[in-house]
């Protein structure tokens, strides 16, 4: 085709618990895959304590909003107690040269890529996900390079991240302090980050491009925790330094990211740097010029009835709005938003379950299906589209009383605050996609075991120029069955 024209790709892949992963398409390009995993503790199941968990949002959400314009803090968590399965979402990465392997947490929240270095100190040295836990070595590396205060790349980096310049080490250094008291902080360096790329006919070569990562000399707090310890933290953020902003700019891979969280059995799911299709898919427009996931929520309904809830209280503005991050674990409501909602869910019920409180918790003891017994809920956004949530979206399956089953509300009520955050809990089972080129999310259910169509357009000058991708050609083989412990779930990065 004639240089500028528009090229089209299409994936398919095929992702169980064993998973097989099949890919094609018809014509060139590459197509970056990372093995994407959901770790729980080795042959256990574990209850933590709502409260716990809370407190990992809490860290999490403190990360995520730290550098959110208007100065947005942690936010005021009850002290309930819920059972809930110890878990997380990371993949592996390699940096440097020859590549080092980590296990990185997928944090959409937050947007640098940091690993634990080898001069760590605070840092866990074994993980309960049953992961190796490793360290990066830079003198290890042939083509790592500090990044010195003198240097443009620093005074970038600078205004548009946590970072510092030591003028003690002359480097440009980073440190992010949690509101939980947990923290990471270390200096930035440039490397190679490996990645997979298939080429046609299901052909791999392996590819790699320089990128700006953190470098970790010290974690405080809950990131020192053994029992689900990983090697750093992979964030997905909009920002210039995200992983998806810095190959995006080198032209490699598109601004539009997937995933389909899988809400049964053992979880996993899909992660995608590309645009996943399905007819059904609904759009919302993104808030412009914030730097997380913003959207407008205008109001919620209960079985096709709106609640009376304000919609100024979902505006977007310094102190307040609607968030979605697949980092957090459950979801938080505005107190003006939570209030009517759990008021028309127990009102909806009342025949057929028994509403109690258990530890300052809204929750519901039944002995039929919850499919059977409790309404829709569904979220209204800009242009129309509806985030619809079936029970399992926002319960959470609390035990047994009596023979009867016990049901909780997974909505947390924030007091004294206005942003809501829209996490795991609701976005599970349902394809999500970031298209941050268009500036927009876009979601529809969908069952996150099966096969996904990705597909991507895009302009020869905007993506095709590779002159920052190495490849090595002699690498080139057959996608081989991968069996992934703890795993369903995979990263593919398209380009």
């Amino acid at each position: 085709m004639a240089a500028g024209g528009l090229f089209f790709m299409e994936a398919v892949v095929v992702l169980m618990a064993a998973s097989v992963v099949t890919a094609f398409w018809g014509g060139g390009g590459f197509q970056q895959i990372l093995p994407l995993e959901r770790a729980s503790p080795i042959g256990e199941t574990v209850e933590l304590e709502l409260e716990e968990i809370k407190a990992r949002d809490r860290a999490r959400h403190s990360r995520m909003l730290q550098g959110f314009s208007g100065g947005i803090a942690n936010f005021p968590v009850g002290g309930t107690s819920d059972p809930y399965a110890v878990g997380l979402y990371y993949t592996k990465v390699r940096l440097g040269s020859p590549p080092q392997e980590f296990s990185v947490q997928i944090d959409t929240g937050s947007d640098i890529l940091w690993v634990a270095c080898s001069s760590c100190s605070n840092c866990p040295h074994n993980s309960g996900l049953g992961i190796p836990v490793n360290f990066f070595d830079p003198a290890a590396s042939s083509t790592v390079a500090p990044i010195s205060c003198s240097e443009s790349m620093c005074s970038s980096i600078i205004q548009i991240s946590s970072a510092e310049c030591s003028t003690d080490t002359n480097r440009c250094d980073f440190s992010f302090q949690y509101g939980d008291g947990s923290g990471a902080s270390g200096s930035y360096i440039y490397d190679r980050f490996h990645f997979d790329s298939i080429l046609g006919n299901s052909l791999v070569a392996n590819s790699s491009a320089s990128i700006v990562f953190g470098c970790s000399t010290s974690l405080y707090g809950d990131l020192t925790r053994p029992d689900r310890a990983v090697d750093g933290i992979f964030g997905f953020g909009q920002h210039g330094l995200s992983v998806i902003s810095q190959l995006s700019s080198l032209g490699l891979t598109p601004r539009v990211f997937s995933h389909c969280l899988n809400g049964q059995g053992n979880g996993g799911g899909i992660l995608v740097l590309g645009e996943i299709m399905d007819p059904s898919m609904v759009y919302t427009p993104l808030v412009p010029s914030q730097p997380h996931y913003n959207l407008y929520l205008q109001s919620i309904a209960v079985n096709g009835q709106s609640l009376p809830i304000d919609e100024a209280v979902f505006m977007t503005t310094g102190t307040q709005g609607t968030i979605v991050d697949s980092g957090t674990t459950l979801a938080y409501l505005v107190e003006a938003a939570y209030d009517p909602l759990v008021a028309a869910i127990t009102s909806s019920v009342t025949q057929f379950a028994r509403s109690i409180t258990s530890k300052g918790n809204q929750c519901y003891v039944l002995s039929t299906s919850v499919s059977e017994v409790f309404p829709t809920v569904a979220f209204m956004f800009n242009g129309g589209a509806s985030l619809l949530l079936r029970p399992v979206d926002y319960l959470l399956h609390s035990g047994f009383l009596d023979g009867a089953t016990v049901w909780c509300i997974g909505f947390i009520k924030i007091e004294n605050q206005r942003t809501t955050i829209l996490g795991d809990l609701v976005l599970k089972d349902k394809i999500f996609v970031y298209d941050l080129a268009r500036q927009r999310i876009g979601w529809t259910d969908f069952d996150c075991s099966s096969t996904v169509n990705v597909s991507i357009t895009y302009g020869r000058d905007e993506f095709m120029n590779t002159g920052q991708l190495t490849v090595s050609r002699s690498s080139f083989r057959t996608v081989p069955n991968k069996t992934y412990a703890n795993c369903s779930l995979l990263l593919l990065l398209v380009s």
